[in-house]
């Protein structure tokens, strides 16, 4: 009779009720699925700066560096020089000038797509990614509405050359 009783309670042991979990996960599913952050990866595809640019027979062709160094920014032509210096202020590198100036020289040379960014070892990874977002797009307002134009979206990356240092300091 003892073995009997054994036997029972065995039988009557293996009978789980999961109906609480289950009401858990129905709650809880659905809840991590909608607090969940979907990320969205955008990648930008760089290049390295061209050692020998093609030229054209007649004329040398626009090649747009813009060095950024701790003080200031220098847009220039690597065939024809420094077109401007635009000095950092209290509150950092003026971005509006910058896109100013890319966008005038975007409108003489509408053709042209890439520039190179020359960095010195000193330029935080946050200054770099602010350059590329303002030498790839400017805001502008055409028919009242603020539009983004595009300015030059094929970036090269590079490290900038020793700054010359004036002999009156």
């Amino acid at each position: 009779m003892r073995r009997r009783r054994y036997h029972n309670s065995a039988a009557q042991s293996a009978d789980i009720d999961i109906t609480a979990f289950m009401n858990l996960m129905v709650i809880l599913v659905p809840f991590l699925l909608i607090t969940a952050v979907f990320s969205r990866i955008t990648i930008l595809e760089l290049n390295l700066p061209a050692a020998n640019a093609a030229q054209s027979a007649n004329k040398p062709q626009l090649q747009l560096e813009l060095v950024i160094r701790s003080d200031r920014l220098e847009l220039g032509d690597r065939n024809g020089g420094l077109i401007k210096s635009i000095a950092k202020g209290d509150e950092g590198y003026d971005l509006a000038a910058l896109s100013t100036l890319l966008q005038q020289l975007k409108a003489r040379y509408p053709e042209k797509r890439d520039i190179t960014l020359l960095l010195e070892a000193e330029i935080s990874y946050d200054t770099l990614v602010e350059m590329m977002d303002a030498v790839r797009l400017a805001e502008v307002v055409q028919s009242g509405s603020l539009v983004q134009a595009e300015l030059f979206p094929e970036i090269a990356v590079g490290d900038a050359p020793l700054a010359v240092r004036s002999a009156s300091r």
